[in-house]
């Protein structure tokens, strides 16, 4: 890690799990960013680390969630079955895709989101 404080590396990681609470997803695309400014991470090393910080935030923002409101395990499952698979091989072959790509891709995958929400 940087010379950064501790505080700066808490403050991202808040970062992250509010957006993550509040719109439940997205809280990756506050913490790629971050990580870069505050870590020596390699840009390889970055996206793995933000999924491995992300899903700790998910599981503490479903129980949450699920003390106040009803959550459909069963509606979720087609949608768990896929995105784990996807993340099987997105993580298999992932290295393989220039590091500029992955960039680009997640910006269109932001635009993208973000022109819906807007419409």
């Amino acid at each position: 890690m940087r010379a950064y404080p501790r505080l700066a590396s808490a403050l991202a990681g808040f970062a992250a799990g509010a957006v993550t609470g509040l719109f439940g997803a997205g809280g990756g695309m506050v913490l790629v960013p971050l990580l870069a400014m505050l870590t020596d991470l390699d840009e390889r090393e970055i996206f793995p680390a933000s999924i491995a910080v992300i899903l700790p935030i998910c599981l503490t923002s479903l129980a949450v969630t699920a003390l106040h409101t009803p959550v459909e395990i069963l509606s979720a499952l087609p949608y768990l079955v896929g995105s784990g698979l996807g993340g099987f091989f997105a993580g298999k072959w992932g290295q393989k895709i220039p590091v500029r790509w992955l960039h680009r891709g997640l910006g269109i995958l932001i635009l993208w989101g973000g022109f819906r929400y807007l419409c």
